[in-house]
């Protein structure tokens, strides 16, 4: 009877819930060193916000990234502020002092 058969090879498999099926694609898995002195730091945040060092972390990552994305959209709007100066010798000037800021030359 290979109705019976299948039907007994499904059973043995464990479903995974939509959530579960989601969770396991969207993680990612790393192994990080960390200096003792930022160990401990974030050991002291984990135990701050009740978490995992690993979760802790990912958060500090993602609140680093979320800062550095606004700060990034701040110097932008401060640039094209500055640069609307009619007098084109400014507008050069602040290039140049953008371009040392941002490239480092």
């Amino acid at each position: 009877m290979p109705h019976s058969n299948s039907a007994a090879r499904r059973a043995g498999r464990r479903r995974l819930k939509p959530a579960e099926n989601f969770r396991r694609k969207a993680e990612a898995r790393y192994t990080v060193a960390l200096a003792p002195g930022l160990a401990s730091q974030v050991e002291r945040y984990a135990r701050a916000v009740d978490t995992s060092m690993s979760k802790a972390i990912a958060a500090l990552v993602r609140l680093g990234l979320e800062g550095q994305e606004s700060r990034q959209r701040e110097f932008f709007k401060k640039l094209k502020a500055n640069l609307e100066n009619e007098d084109p010798n400014e507008q050069d000037r602040l290039i140049d002092e953008f371009r040392t800021l941002i490239l480092g030359r």
